[in-house]
Formats: C-alpha cells, sequence, structure tokens
C-alpha cells in the first residue's frame, strides 16, 4: 500500500504495528474491544491514520489516545480485556505485545491484493479476537504462525 499523502511512500510494516498499538491503547482505555474502535475510526480515516503513523509514533500515545477518542466520537462501554483472573494469569499482556500480534496476524493472513486498511477492518472483525483478546488463556503468546493457523481454520 501507498502513503495517501506522499504517493511515492510506501506503507512500513511499523506503520501497521502502530495502528494496531493505538487501536488497543484506545479500546483498553475505554472499555471497548478493539472492533469497536476499528468500526467506528472507518476504513477512510484508518487510510488517514496509517498514511501519517510515521509521524504519530512521535508523539505522546496519551495524546494521541485522545484525539482519536475526541475526532472520531468514540465512547465508554463495559468491556474490561484488563479484567483477568489472576489464578490463572499473572501478567497482562502490554498493548505493544498486542499490537504486534494483531500486526503479525494481519500480515501473516494477507489476501492477495489486500492492502493493510482492508487487513485491519478483516482482522478486527473476526470472532476469534474474542480468544486472542481473553487473557485468561494462552492465545495471544502463541508463535504467530499458530494464531495465523488458527485464524485460518477458524478457531484454535
Amino acid at each position: 500500500m501507498t502513503n495517501i499523502y506522499f504517493p511515492d511512500e510506501k506503507i512500513q510494516k511499523n506503520d501497521l504495528y502502530f495502528i494496531c498499538y493505538m487501536i488497543e491503547r484506545v479500546a483498553r482505555k475505554l472499555h471497548q474491544r478493539n472492533s469497536y474502535v476499528v468500526n467506528r475510526i472507518g476504513k477512510e480515516n484508518l487510510y488517514h491514520l496509517i498514511s501519517v503513523a510515521n509521524v504519530l509514533h512521535a508523539e505522546n500515545p496519551v495524546a494521541v489516545e485522545d484525539e482519536w477518542i475526541e475526532e472520531y466520537s468514540l465512547e465508554e462501554g463495559d468491556c474490561d480485556v484488563t479484567r483477568i483472573d489472576m489464578e490463572l494469569v499473572s501478567k497482562i499482556p502490554s498493548p505493544t505485545q498486542m499490537g504486534k500480534v494483531y500486526q503479525r496476524l494481519i500480515l501473516d493472513t494477507a489476501l492477495p491484493q489486500e492492502d493493510e486498511v482492508d487487513g485491519i477492518i478483516r482482522v478486527y472483525n473476526n470472532t476469534i479476537c474474542d480468544v486472542i483478546d481473553n487473557y485468561n488463556c494462552s492465545a495471544y503468546y502463541e508463535p504467530s504462525y499458530v494464531i495465523a493457523r488458527a485464524y485460518q481454520n477458524g478457531g484454535f
């Protein structure tokens, strides 16, 4: 995919990672599912955000969160993925870790002729995200090829 503002520049893997990382941060802050954030932002705005990701990553992530929440009218929800059973899990994965999980899943399962934004929308709207985002199970820290295979097979 090329940058919508600079057609001679390609979107980089790190740009996709940054968007996935910020989706995770915003969703956690608002107690929403990642799919809610992705769908409320919308496809056209995701093209904008991934095209400016190389600049946004230098900004304070809390400021970027607040900007996205205001700009895209994102609302508080009641889904707290960080509410875990401490007998099952001792540590919650960080937004940076989950950004990498989703970046890899998008790239590992990319469809022919699909760009990064279409991949974001496809993956985050798949039911496998409910399993990956359940930190009481081990899905999120499985090797990326296992997660990709589970995605393609319709579940773990």
